[in-house]
């Protein structure tokens, strides 16, 4: 059982989703970013991805290109995240990488796999490849005992989440919009009608993402799926607090806390998680 499997059955245990937490290595630098995702993992976060900063994201919104392309002008490279990963993952917290697909074929697939498994870290979600496009990587991954998350989307077809789902491990990433990331004043309608389809095809958690930025939304996801994925409104907090480190790590702890109240206050007779 992997880190990430233990993460999502301890939340079950305690019947609740887990509260996935997102922000990119580097910003506001690297050492900073540690410190930053060692507050979320202290205030309640269950697992935590971590972002290789990319020059041309298509998933990605305004708010964490911001922040990307600092980390990026700033010198941060694909050494600099694996540093990240070893230092998040030392606190014994499920870590992943959530990256585009060509910074993990130019440093090497097999190379990539071995340093992320060497760091700690519990495996890759990748936006931008299919399983099918991803034979290397599959075979890297089991090799390395790492987990492998692929996404899929309300658009997806009955015969897409099987197969999608099939090749995933740890966790499938259901994204609630068609569009990029950002928080947003109100969750998607089509999050749960994803989540009870892709339900239907596998045994595996399921994970939202995409738009949460308080506890009342992550309570509203938390009654319907597996885990509550947030990155923009994590982003938004050390954007708006830059040049004060100390502000900006209250400020995430505060939202970590509020978000970690709303994955905990769900309503029980809105859950059918899988094994409960």
């Amino acid at each position: 059982m992997s880190r990430v499997d233990d993460a999502f059955a301890r939340a079950r245990a305690e019947d609740r989703a887990a509260l996935v937490g997102y922000l990119p290595a580097g910003y506001p630098s690297v050492e900073g970013s540690v410190r930053a995702l060692e507050t979320m993992v202290d205030a309640g976060c269950d697992v935590i991805e971590i972002g290789l900063p990319y020059s041309d994201p298509v998933m990605d919104g305004p708010t964490i290109q911001a922040a990307a392309q600092h980390a990026l002008e700033a010198g941060t490279r694909t050494a600099d995240v694996l540093r990240v990963v070893e230092g998040v993952a030392a606190t014994g917290v499920a870590t992943l990488v959530m990256t585009y697909w060509n910074p993990v074929e130019r440093y090497g697939v097999e190379r990539f796999a071995a340093d992320l498994a060497s760091a700690g870290g519990s495996g890759l979600i990748t936006p931008d490849i299919t399983p099918e496009e991803a034979g290397p990587w599959l075979e890297a991954s089991a090799a390395h005992g790492l987990d492998r998350v692929f996404l899929v989307a309300p658009s997806s077809t009955e015969e897409r989440l099987r197969f999608t789902t099939e090749h995933c491990s740890g966790f499938v990433y259901a994204t609630a919009v068609m569009g990029v990331t950002g928080a947003r004043t109100s969750t998607s309608d089509l999050a749960g009608p994803l989540v009870a389809r892709t339900r239907a095809v596998t045994d595996l958690p399921i994970g939202v993402g995409l738009g949460v930025s308080d506890g009342d939304q992550a309570a509203e996801v938390a009654a319907y799926a597996d885990g509550v994925i947030v990155g923009s409104a994590f982003v938004r907090r050390l954007l708006d607090a830059e040049g004060d480190e100390q502000r900006g790590l209250a400020d995430l702890r505060a939202l970590t806390e509020d978000l970690a109240g709303g994955v905990r206050r769900a309503p029980l007779g809105g859950r059918e998680r899988t094994g409960a």
